[in-house]
């Protein structure tokens, strides 16, 4: 575990310890964030009074590849039970999912949300309960916040800025993805884009870097000779923008950097490679 951190200091990541602690508080509201549409495993056990969300029906517009707006993610909170200021806690399963999902919410305009430090893994690693029932809220009024759509790049500003110095392109695939050796991780099915390859001039450093085995997030320290290798190091560029290939790695590095480790210009390009790699015209490199 990296850090006994908790939503009293005002730190968006908390530990499995101070969430053992909160799970009887009524004003702490708890959200297992799948890649999969169905639930077998959140099924199978989950953290005590946890709620579950499929991703895209969850951070995503119901028809367009787009975010909702603040109203929109609002009433999806409320009806789910969630009140204006409570705490939300969020974990992944896996864990980059829950990062995503933070980020998503962060740009609505939702206050009060936290990440569990190691996600759905991490708490069974530590030995924690999980738990069959599902609970059940009555729904409740969320009042919107506002829109901040600042951690996002979309595709025509990362192509109008290819080869400028203020600006360093992080590719948090796995190695054979970046290589283009694939478009999607073994052992997955290869899918996902059109051409395999990267953007031209982006630097590797793979997600998994940022974690540790069990999933919490290593140390502030390690992070930052982690990323200084990798020649992201602060004051390389003015802005650092990750992607991936949904952009769910790129969100966990982005919460790394921007919140762990101190950086104050991180973006995501949610595009990432399942967009870039299918436009037409668009450069790639191998």
């Amino acid at each position: 575990m990296m850090n006994d951190l908790s939503s009293d200091t005002g730190s968006p990541l908390v530990s499995g310890e101070w969430l053992a602690d909160h799970l009887d508080d009524p004003n702490v509201r708890i959200i297992e964030v799948t890649a999969r549409d169905e639930a077998p495993d959140y099924d199978e056990g989950h953290v005590p009074g946890a709620l579950w969300w499929y991703w895209k029906d969850a951070v995503w517009h119901e028809t367009d590849r787009e975010f909702p707006t603040p109203e929109d993610m609002a009433a999806r909170l409320g009806r789910i039970g969630i009140a204006t200021g409570a705490t939300i806690v969020l974990y992944g399963d896996p864990v980059q999912y829950g990062t995503y999902a933070f980020w998503v919410l962060t740009m609505c305009g939702v206050p009060g949300v936290r990440l569990l430090d190691g996600g759905r893994k991490g708490w069974i690693a530590a030995g924690r309960p999980l738990v069959k029932e599902i609970p059940e809220f009555a729904p409740a009024e969320f009042k919107p916040g506002a829109a901040d759509r600042s951690s996002r790049v979309g595709r025509d500003d990362i192509r109008d800025n290819l080869g400028r110095t203020h600006r360093l392109l992080l590719d948090v695939r796995s190695p054979e993805e970046y290589h283009g050796e694939r478009v999607r991780p073994r052992p997955n099915f290869d899918h996902g884009a059109e051409r395999a390859g990267r953007i031209p001039g982006a630097v590797h450093l793979f997600f998994r870097n940022f974690v540790n085995e069990d999933d919490t997030f290593k140390s502030k320290a390690e992070l930052s000779a982690i990323l200084e290798e990798a020649g992201a190091a602060p004051g390389k560029a003015g802005e650092i923008v990750t992607y991936c290939r949904l952009s769910h790695r790129a969100t966990l590095a982005w919460f790394a950097m921007r919140y762990l480790a101190g950086y104050g210009n991180v973006r995501v390009y949610d595009g990432s490679w399942t967009e870039w790699g299918s436009i037409v015209g668009f450069p790639v490199e191998k």
